[in-house]
Formats: C-alpha cells, sequence, structure tokens
C-alpha cells in the first residue's frame, strides 16, 4: 500500500513562540513525534510531503488573519527539528515541498497529481491547525478519493477545537484518528 504523510504548515509562524499566527507549545510538543513519523515513512519508502502556507505581503488572507508564512521570511520557514529533517533528506526523491496559498492543501497545488503519478492510496495528515488546515486538506483528500488517517499526537491548534475536529474528521471524511 502506498502511503504519503503529509506535514501541514509546520512553520515559525505557527509553531515558534514569536510566530506570527502560533499555535505555540501544542504545536512545539508534536514536532519530535511528526519527525519520527517522517523517518517511518522515509524508511518504508513512502512519500513525505511538507504542505507550506506561501502567502504574499499584500495577501488577502490577513484581511482575516495575523501576517504569517510571507514567501521568504523566517516565519516560512520550517520549525526547529522539521526543518533540519528536511535539509538532510530534501534531495530524496520521496521528499517534496509543497507551497500552498488555501487552507486545502489540494486546492490550486500539484498535490493530487503528485498522488496519482506515485500511485498514493492513503494521506497520512499531520501539522496544524487541527480544525482548519488539517480538517480541509482531509476534506481535499476525501473528496479525491483518498483514504486519509489523521494522528492525534501529530497534529495541534490555536483554538479549543482539537477534539471536535479530531471527531468531524472520522465522522464526515471518514478519517481514521490513530492515537
Amino acid at each position: 500500500m502506498k502511503k504519503a504523510l503529509l506535514i501541514i504548515d509546520m512553520s515559525n509562524d505557527f509553531v515558534d513562540d514569536h510566530g506570527g499566527l502560533t499555535a505555540g507549545k501544542p504545536a512545539q510538543q508534536i514536532v519530535p513525534y511528526i519527525v519520527d513519523l517522517a523517518n517511518r515513512f522515509l524508511q518504508g519508502n513512502h512519500l513525505v510531503i511538507f504542505a507550506m502556507d506561501a502567502h504574499q505581503p499584500n495577501d488577502r488572507h490577513f484581511q482575516e488573519w495575523p501576517v504569517h508564512n510571507v514567501i521568504g521570511t523566517w516565519g516560512q520557514q520550517l520549525y526547529g527539528e522539521l526543518a533540519e529533517w528536511y535539509q538532510k533528506h530534501q534531495q530524496k526523491e520521496n521528499v517534496v515541498f509543497l507551497p500552498k496559498e488555501q487552507y486545502d492543501a489540494f486546492y490550486e497545488t500539484p498535490l493530487e497529481q503528485i498522488l496519482r503519478e506515485k500511485g498514493i492510496e492513503q494521506v497520512h495528515l499531520t501539522g496544524v491547525a487541527t480544525d482548519i488546515c488539517v480538517f480541509l486538506t482531509a476534506s481535499g483528500a476525501y473528496y479525491r478519493g483518498f483514504k486519509t488517517f489523521v494522528y492525534k499526537k501529530g497534529t495541534a491548534t490555536f483554538t479549543d477545537q482539537q477534539d471536535l475536529a479530531l471527531k468531524h474528521m472520522n465522522t464526515i471524511f471518514k478519517t481514521e484518528v490513530i492515537d
């Protein structure tokens, strides 16, 4: 079974204490777990995709949210251990960095094409924010016919909707929640 691990929005702006739209400590605490998952996926010859918000400085998104993940800034760079992991493995064929402008990593990106070309059947979700970008990427995967999994220990958010978002992913998008 061909699988892809999506690591969603684990940037300085979303994870670091000084980030523009940070989930803070809950996001920082999931980093070692995600690194371990990435290692396991890579060792199993599966795909590891970093789906990362990529905004222009004048993005209309900033009418609703604080400025975050502006292309080329410190805020858009991968956070901590994940940055180190990516630097070490970025040249490998099954490691992909995927910029995205919207919440859903499938929306107007080549993600579906990448997954289809690699014969991927399962999409495994980690990252932030559970109730926004992870949730809507689960939706995108579901509507494209992929079996989805989300890792409770590999997701975090800056709201109080963590458990509800996981429950809704399971109920609505038939996403299997892995503890």
